[in-house]
Order: structure tokens, then C-alpha cells, then sequence
């Protein structure tokens, strides 16, 4: 499907590529509702259990959006890119994250703004803790303000700058999807198949998200960064 989706990416017109940014900024807040508020530390589910439950969750709602095309994204997203959140909060448990923590809370929402190895992507090798570094300070004040230790008045700022920094990454993704879902005769089916993809996609950068995380818990940041970079190097000759 690769050269439709190519095509309907360069014919999108400019006013849908900021329409889709405006959508996914709302669904991204929508989201951070939901991890700040609902949020609670519990005993982990079955890892494998609740992947399979978000998937078929996010199936039907992307089964439901793709029947209305580009028209349902303003309703079907928010509901997707929240369930995809509550999922990495249950991988974010199960590796030990106390969401509790207005930081850990934060770095599940974080994983939205992870791509994949793959050549070419940013988030591949190296790349995942420039992702990482590109958040630290908009989460770290965030978090603050969030534990009550900075005034109430500086929340609006980290806000904003939390979001922007997340809808700028996460839009990538959604406008991919927009392209599949507009697809001619794709219609819910593939708004179901694209959003298993997204949710599996995004399941699979909270497993290794929340691993290095707790790594770094155990044996501290500077030793996993040391042993990362030495896995992500090139084999030498022989």
C-alpha cells in the first residue's frame, strides 16, 4: 500500500495537514486529562491480556472512524489516542512504574512521541534519548507544577510547551493514518487494521521505553546509556 499512501500524503491539501494538527493537539489533551487524573497504581494486568483488549478496543473505533473517512477523525481519535495511552500505562506498570508520580505519568505520555527503527526514523538507535532529551525540561517543570512545588500560574507555559513538543511528533503518525483511512474502499476495515497497527506500534515503544527506565533505576542512566550505545553500534569486521 505504500505508493497510495505516498500519493494521498502529497495531495493532502495544507488546510487538512493543519486540521489534523489541530485534532491530534485536542486528542493529546484529551489524553493528558485522562493520565493526570484517572490514573492508579494497582496490580499489573496480564501483559499480554490487556495488549489483546486496547487492540480490539481501538479496532472498533477505528472501524467506526473509517466509515466516516476523514470526517470521523475529530471524534475517533481522542478515543483512540486514549485508549493507546491507558495501554502504555499498564506496560508502564508492569515494569514497575509508580503512576502515582506526575513523572511517570508524563513519560506515558512521552511514548506518542516515539517512532521506530527503522532507517530513516529519528527514534531509531541514538536517536531515542534525543527524543528523550527534547522532553526533559518541559516534563521536568511540568512535573513540578503537578506536585504542587511550583506556583499554579506557571502550569499554563509547561503545558504548552509539553503538548507542542508532542503534537508536533504524534501528527506525523496520525497524518499517516489519515492517508491509509482515505484510501478509496478501505473504509472500516482498514480504519480497524491501521489502528491495531498504531496501537501495536505504540505498545511495542512502551515496552522498551519503560525497560531503559527501569534499568536506569537499577543500574543508573549513565550505565544503560554506555551499554545502549554499544548494542546499537555497528558489528566490527569479523
Amino acid at each position: 500500500m505504500g505508493r497510495p499512501i505516498e500519493s494521498v500524503l502529497a495531495r493532502l491539501p495544507q488546510g487538512v495537514n493543519d486540521r489534523i494538527q489541530r485534532i491530534t493537539r485536542k486528542s493529546i489533551e484529551k489524553a493528558l486529562d485522562v493520565a493526570l487524573l484517572t490514573f492508579r497504581d494497582r496490580q499489573p494486568a496480564a501483559p499480554r491480556s490487556f495488549d489483546r483488549s486496547h487492540k480490539v478496543f481501538t479496532a472498533l473505533s477505528g472501524g467506526v472512524g473509517g466509515m466516516f473517512g476523514f470526517a470521523g477523525l475529530a471524534v475517533e481519535l481522542p478515543i483512540t489516542t486514549t485508549a493507546i495511552l491507558r495501554s502504555i500505562a499498564e506496560i508502564a506498570r508492569s515494569q514497575g512504574e509508580d503512576l502515582r508520580s506526575p513523572e511517570a505519568k508524563l513519560a506515558c505520555l512521552q511514548v506518542l512521541a516515539l517512532g521506530g527503527a527503522a532507517a530513516g526514523d529519528d527514534v531509531g538507535e541514538s536517536g531515542y534519548f534525543a527524543v528523550r532529551a527534547v522532553f526533559t525540561k518541559s516534563i521536568s517543570e511540568l512535573a513540578d507544577v503537578l506536585a504542587g512545588r511550583t506556583a499554579v500560574r506557571q502550569t499554563a507555559p509547561a503545558l504548552v510547551d509539553f503538548v507542542s513538543r508532542l503534537a508536533a511528533r504524534f501528527g506525523v503518525r496520525v497524518s499517516e493514518k489519515v492517508a491509509v483511512q482515505a484510501v478509496p474502499l478501505i473504509g472500516a476495515l482498514g480504519g480497524a487494521t491501521i489502528n491495531v497497527l498504531f496501537t501495536d506500534h505504540f505498545q511495542d515503544m512502551a515496552r522498551g521505553h519503560f525497560t531503559v527506565r527501569r534499568l536506569e533505576r537499577t543500574y543508573g542512566a549513565e550505565t544503560v546509556r554506555i551499554e545502549y550505545d554499544a548494542l546499537a553500534a555497528p558489528a566490527a569486521p569479523g
